[in-house]
């Protein structure tokens, strides 16, 4: 199973989590901030995977995700990623009110994270490899879908011998852009041909 496949796995486990705790009719906006995939046994094809998921930590104005994947087969798969609760007005980072708090800070213990971004952001010299998202690659808000990154990945690196891979979101694609991926060691950088500004970057 490629990583971009696990990354909508964790997507529908996360929506399906949100449903469950009511939380989905508060309107609440959170966006990806940085997420880490650690596949320790891959999934086999048609193995049945069971699939849980709870907060692991909060900030005050983010939260921690964490998901565990295990198969019939072995499969073992962890994942954990902090998203950034936004105003759905302003789109500026905000406090999550007492209904996410009694939802979800029970099951992390008061253990506390932090959203700062870790990678080197300084682009490699050179022109990079060319990439385009598709159309089918969008979310609903009209950007490139968080999992769709991760594809990058599964080109660039042998994923055998990068079991672990973080990525951080820096900025939005959108479909049809012209981007550019570089790579130097095991960390790579996706720009913007046109704007030059750094998106995502991810190490394995």
């Amino acid at each position: 199973m490629e990583l971009d496949a696990i990354a909508r796995f964790l997507q529908d486990a996360g929506n399906d989590d949100t449903d469950d705790a009511d939380m989905a009719e508060l309107g609440l906006a959170w966006v990806a901030r940085r997420a880490t995939i650690e596949v320790r046994s891959p999934a086999r094809a048609r193995e049945l995977l069971t699939i849980r998921t709870w907060c692991s930590g909060t900030g005050s104005r983010w939260a921690e995700r964490r998901t565990s994947i295990r198969g019939e087969f072995g499969a073992e798969i962890e994942a954990s990623a902090i998203w950034v609760h936004l105003d759905a007005q302003t789109g500026r980072p905000t406090k999550w009110g007492d209904d996410f708090a009694s939802a979800y800070l029970p099951s992390t213990g008061g253990r506390r994270v932090d959203a700062k971004l870790r990678h080197e952001k300084t682009v490699p010299e050179g022109d990079g490899q060319p990439w385009r998202f598709r159309r089918t690659d969008m979310d609903a808000f009209g950007h490139v879908n968080n999992a769709a990154y991760l594809s990058i990945a599964e080109e660039f690196f042998d994923v055998e011998n990068h079991p672990r891979v973080e990525i951080e979101w820096r900025g939005p694609s959108v479909a049809d852009e012209d981007l550019r991926v570089h790579r130097h060691g095991d960390q790579l950088w996706v720009t913007a041909l046109d704007a030059g500004d750094l998106r995502v970057t991810i190490t394995g």
